[in-house]
């Protein structure tokens, strides 16, 4: 139970980063000088020779495969081959297979169209296969190969995959402004009653200007949710709410007419709970003060129908909060948070909102408000966001001037890191890099230092790599090695190998 002390007042996601880099402690002195003398002789040949040697020391006595990750790497920098090889290593089918898998879509990604093909015909495991062969037909589409792109459809084997095959296509067409050809195809997954497909073929639909299609596919959305379930995401865990889907483009028109014929409907309304959640975060960006308004209405409506202390009754009145602090109507939206059941939340949505208040562009009363929380964990997330908002605006000295009035250790540094984000992004990376250094956590500094080395001039990037490397190992920044020193991960492979 105190592992969870404070997650509702920091937030999941913030609670949980804070969590893991705190375990790893603070930073040590003279950690600022670790790194530095290892790149002076030819910048990527030291690197690679000190990823080399890190990795064979991580190696040592290790009995685990090459995992997975650092196969996808080896991928996207060229050497399908040697991934390929390691991947057909493993003895497990399954396993072999969805290896497989990850480097044909790994492979197509990055351009290898060829290589991508060449080795889906060696997957043995045939869902697999097909999901390869599926993962391919829109690529080779819009690399204008259509020919092959329809022949690698045909060869598609399961009937669950044919509509999912079909809708790629078409939209992969319809982004290259083959409409007809598009439209064309997706008459071929018409037929299909997955929630995901039935999303494609209304967007290819809307695209097209085939508008009559459009409404049919509308309609066909709406009879899947009702079949399926006011809530459901159908076949396609992950996907899109068929009434997500269709809510969410109208209300961005100001068209309401089909959510209100949904609230009037008597028992038990199609429109989930859920799917109003989904509408009212889409709203938060996109709608116009008179649909936000006509929408904090309307869910009124929806929790007067509902039982006031249910589960899901938080979330519509939370929804609805952040929304119109994005629009600026802070008390009505702390009024929202006020009413919820849990009292223990109430102090992280204050801070939920007026990061949505920062976010509107508000930054001025967000900071005021922020300072007003009385709960020092939901202050220091409300700081954080305001913070992360004046840095992207560029206001890099404000922001770390608020950065002092957070007194959570932790908090502190992990709001600077944004301030150090745009720092380096403007080329200031000598200050950025000092400022990171500030940081008193050593995950915390680590990350900040990644940042200004992905935004770094070449020469810095290998300094701040080789530095990272030597504080905290090679695969936590296998992503750099990718950018600065590609040959890098083949050599970090014969090192895990060996």
């Amino acid at each position: 139970m105190s592992t969870h002390k404070g997650m509702a007042e920091w937030g999941y996601e913030l609670f949980m980063e804070r969590y893991r880099e705190r375990r790893y402690g603070l930073a040590r002195e003279g950690d600022a000088d670790a790194g530095k003398g290892v790149v002076p002789g030819g910048f990527e040949p030291c690197l690679v020779t000190l990823f080399r040697l890190l990795a064979s020391r991580d190696a040592d006595g290790a009995r685990e495969p090459v995992p997975l990750w650092h196969l996808r790497a080896l991928a996207r920098t060229g050497h399908l081959a040697r991934a390929a090889e390691l991947a057909f290593a493993i003895s497990d089918e399954p396993k072999q297979g969805e290896a497989l898998l990850a480097l044909v879509e790994e492979a197509a990604g990055a351009g290898d169209l060829l290589g991508a093909q060449a080795l889906v015909d060696s997957i043995r495991v045939r869902d697999c296969h097909d999901r390869a062969l599926v993962a391919l037909v829109p690529a080779w589409a819009r690399a204008g190969e259509l020919d092959r792109a329809l022949a690698l459809a045909e060869r598609v084997r399961y009937p669950h995959n044919w509509g999912i095959t079909w809708a790629l296509l078409a939209k992969a067409l319809a982004d290259t402004g083959d409409f007809r050809g598009a439209l064309d195809f997706a008459d071929r997954a018409a037929d299909s009653a997955s929630s995901r497909v039935l999303t494609l073929l209304l967007d290819v639909a809307t695209a097209a200007g085939d508008y009559v299609r459009a409404g049919d596919l509308v309609d066909r959305l709406e009879d899947l949710a009702r079949l399926q379930g006011p809530g459901a995401q159908g076949h396609d865990p992950g996907g899109p709410r068929p009434l997500t889907a269709i809510l969410v483009p109208e209300v961005g028109r100001g068209d309401l007419d089909r959510l209100d014929a949904l609230l009037r409907r008597p028992g038990t309304s199609p429109l989930y709970p859920a799917v109003m959640v989904d509408v009212l975060e889409a709203a938060a960006e996109t709608a116009g003060a008179e649909v936000v308004l006509a929408l904090v209405e309307r869910t009124q409506t929806l929790l007067d129908a509902c039982s006031p202390t249910s589960w899901y009754a938080d979330d519509l009145r939370a929804a609805a909060a952040l929304m119109l602090a994005r629009h600026g109507q802070v008390e009505w939206a702390m009024a929202l948070a006020d009413a919820m059941n849990a009292p223990h939340l109430r102090a992280g949505w204050q801070a939920e909102i007026v990061g949505e208040l920062a976010r509107g562009g508000d930054t001025g009363r967000a900071e005021t408000l922020a300072h007003a929380i009385t709960d020092r964990r939901a202050r220091a997330r409300a700081l954080i966001a305001v913070v992360e908002e004046l840095a992207r605006r560029g206001e890099t000295d404000r922001a770390q001037a608020l950065t002092r009035a957070i007194t959570d250790l932790w908090a502190r540094g992990h709001a600077l890191v944004p301030v150090v984000e745009e720092l380096a992004r403007r080329g200031e990376t000598e200050r950025a890099e000092a400022l990171a250094d500030t940081i008193a956590f050593r995950e915390t500094r680590d990350r900040a230092l990644f940042v200004v080395a992905g935004l770094a001039a070449p020469s810095d990037a290998r300094r701040l790599a080789a530095r990272l490397a030597a504080l905290g190992g090679w695969y936590g920044i296998t992503g750099l090695l990718e950018q600065l020193a590609p040959q890098g991960i083949t050599a970090v492979t014969d090192a895990l190998t060996a």
